[in-house]
């Protein structure tokens, strides 16, 4: 089936055009008329929502019912209907799919399966001007992120469905569990989660705040345990861990998650939450420096993506050892 193959009341479509728009259906020479006689009672249509259309007598199914939603979503302006050609592609515009539908297709065990959901929520963009119907929730953005592909079907990034998801959810075990998902699974880090929460002004919810501090303890434990399998993978000389540097005479260099004291050089997991940012790591590094000590510095991210290139970050800093100054003499104690 082309994009201007005629359809008639007996085409069985493949489930990537068994859901089309009034628009569509133009273009393949279906005339008003012809479909809604081809959805009355017992025909082999259906009208999914207003201007888009099911061609299939049973009951709709979760890609029905989500690209069904994109197509309502994304249609364009009337007057661009009027005066331009139907695009090429699934229709969809700039509408992606959020909230919890999104998480379901992103394979989310904590959120329920598409079909048992009440509404799909879809992004678009604020200059659009869709109203919420039947299933479908729009909302409209003036940030608008690149979408995610999964099936084909456009998803606003983790990070931003799980905000769009807890901004409709009064639960906290609920909430507490699509956010511990996110980042058990893999999905995404603490940090973009707690900064789409916060574009959202969703923070000021009690719940929330609680959820959030269970994804910082979530989110650092995680990639504790990335570091401690990067270390025992990768070959690396096994170091002291989460300890305190501090000065003989008292004075606090701070903490680090793994020292190399032979070679000295610390490493420091970046997964500060941001009431822990006071202190920048440049600074840290700077004042280690001057004692002779290397330190580097290994996001989560980095860890999740990329842990054979961070152990090579690391096994040069050891390695650069002999080339450097004896360090300082520092106190290290258990942090």
């Amino acid at each position: 089936m082309t994009q201007n193959t005629p359809l008639s009341p007996r085409t069985s479509p493949d489930v990537r055009h068994r859901v089309q728009s009034a628009e569509q259906l133009r273009a393949r020479g279906v005339t008003s008329a012809q479909t809604a006689d081809r959805c009355l009672p017992g025909g082999p249509w259906q009208q999914l929502l207003p201007g888009v259309y099911l061609l299939h007598p049973g009951p709709p199914t979760n890609v029905d019912r989500v690209r069904g939603a994109l197509l309502y979503a994304g249609r364009r302006p009337a007057t661009a209907r009027r005066t331009m050609p139907v695009q090429a592609g699934p229709g969809y515009g700039e509408a992606m799919v959020t909230g919890l539908a999104a998480l379901a297709l992103y394979g989310f065990t904590s959120a329920p399966p598409v079909i048992a959901l009440h509404r799909v929520d879809v992004l678009v963009p604020r200059t659009r001007r869709p109203r919420s119907t039947r299933f479908v929730q729009v909302t409209r953005t003036s940030s608008l992120p690149r979408p995610q592909r999964r099936f084909g079907i456009p998803l606003a990034p983790v990070e931003r469905a799980v905000a769009d998801a807890v901004a409709s959810l009064t639960d906290a075990s609920t909430v507490r569990r699509l956010l511990t998902e996110a980042v058990r699974g893999g999905h995404c880090e603490p940090g973009p989660v707690v900064r789409e929460l916060n574009a959202a002004k969703l923070l000021g919810r009690a719940h929330v705040v609680d959820a959030v501090d269970a994804l910082l303890v979530e989110g650092r434990a995680v990639a504790e345990n990335r570091l401690y399998e990067m270390v025992r993978t990768h070959g690396l000389p096994e170091p002291v861990w989460n300890v305190e540097l501090s000065q003989p005479d008292g004075g606090r260099l701070g903490g680090v998650d793994a020292y190399w004291p032979e070679q000295a050089v610390a490493l420091e997991l970046g997964a500060r939450s941001p009431r822990e940012d006071g202190v920048t790591f440049a600074a840290e590094r700077e004042r280690l420096e001057r004692l002779g000590i290397a330190l580097v510095r290994v996001t989560p991210k980095q860890l999740r993506e990329a842990t054979a290139q961070q152990a090579v970050v690391v096994r040069t800093a050891l390695m650069a050892a002999c080339d450097r100054a004896p360090a300082a003499y520092v106190v290290v104690l258990p942090r």
